[in-house]
């Protein structure tokens, strides 16, 4: 990891670190105690100690990365031992097949306060019931320092695979993301992907690793770009930029005019859980117009709250560096992940594998 001499950056490095040794689920016999399995922005004091002083309940967090991550801890797991999952929004129909979720009441659930375009009713529920509630989302775009680039380029997604900026570009080292971001860089719908488009779509690729100074995770990423090591950051967005925008303003992000990716989040009971209505309750709580706006400005990372009314919770200047005031056009202009199947999925890795050799 590049040692970085920003205060507030180096402290959300603390904070991730902190936020890995998370408890173990305690025994599920204690009504007072709520085991979450989470992703880092759930570490945060500042969002669970609100809800924890207020039923004075101790929330017991373990974070996690990637959903085979948390699919391991669940089989390794026995029922009853864990009471809310946060989950990559695309993958709750996997979760709800796996049966690990229970059925939460939609009209204790406020779900018609989302941002229509990312209540995703066709992954969080089935059959007519909810089983799961976006929380949170957000974009895979461009990041920069608008004091190093010209901020127009930045809304040319093919300015990344030219030569005008070579060597000062970081590509976010997930495959997902970046082969989906690509696909929509060279006017294809992520929806639609087939093995067949997967062969144009490795071309840009080996063209912006050509460019690319690096490939590198979350922290790489960002520690480069606010120490300058690079101007560029594909496959970036809010999450990587404005958590840092009081301290590096100089620090941007937008959506291209070929669009971008937008991912999300979401938040439910386990099935087996033994705390059906404190875990309930905690849902809640994460998607209330308060607990959005915590969340939304997380340590850990930035993001969008799904709930449009956290913005009487927000301020002026959290709004502007989430760009909330453009949200309308960025959901317009923005596609989900490719959902794919395991030959499609696994075609998508070996050619990101294929990128980074280059």
């Amino acid at each position: 990891m590049t040692k970085t001499v920003l205060g507030g950056l180096s402290r959300r490095m603390l904070l991730a670190t902190a936020a890995a040794l998370t408890l173990a689920p305690a025994a599920a016999s204690a009504q007072d105690e709520l085991n979450a399995l989470v992703w880092c922005d759930h570490t945060d004091p500042a969002l669970v100690e609100p809800f924890e002083k207020a039923n004075n309940v101790k929330v017991n967090l373990k974070e996690y990365e990637g959903t085979g991550a948390a699919i391991s801890i669940i089989e390794q797991s026995r029922p009853g031992d864990w009471d809310v999952l946060v989950i990559d929004a695309v993958d709750v129909p996997r979760a709800i097949d796996m049966d690990i979720l229970g059925e939460m009441p939609a009209d204790k659930l406020p779900l018609n306060d989302l941002f229509p375009e990312v209540r995703m009713d066709a992954t969080t529920t089935k059959d007519g019931k909810v089983y799961a509630v976006t929380e949170k989302f957000g974009y895979n775009t461009i990041s920069y320092d608008k004091t190093k680039v010209d901020p127009a380029d930045m809304e040319d997604l093919s300015v990344v695979w030219s030569d005008k900026y070579k060597g000062r570009i970081a590509l976010y080292d997930y495959y997902l993301p970046m082969v989906g971001l690509t696909a929509v860089g060279i006017g294809k719908k992520t929806a639609d992907l087939k093995l067949d488009d997967l062969p144009t779509i490795k071309e840009k690729l080996f063209e912006m690793k050509k460019v690319a100074r690096q490939a590198s995770d979350v922290v790489a990423s960002q520690t480069a770009l606010a120490t300058g090591e690079v101007d560029i950051v594909v496959g970036g967005g809010e999450w990587l930029t404005a958590g840092l925008s009081a301290e590096k303003p100089n620090l941007d992000w937008t959506i291209p005019k070929q669009g971008a990716l937008r991912w999300a989040q979401s938040i439910g009971v386990f099935k087996d859980s033994e705390k059906q209505d404190l875990a309930l309750k905690f849902v809640q709580y994460i998607v209330s117009p308060e607990g959005q706006a915590r969340l939304a400005t997380s340590s850990c990372y930035w993001a969008m709250p799904a709930n449009a009314k956290a913005g009487e919770h927000l301020s002026d200047q959290q709004k502007t560096a989430l760009r909330w005031d453009k949200q309308p056009e960025y959901l317009k202009n923005s596609q989900l992940y490719p959902v794919a199947d395991a030959d499609m999925d696994a075609a998508m890795q070996d050619i990101w594998t294929e990128t980074l050799q280059q």
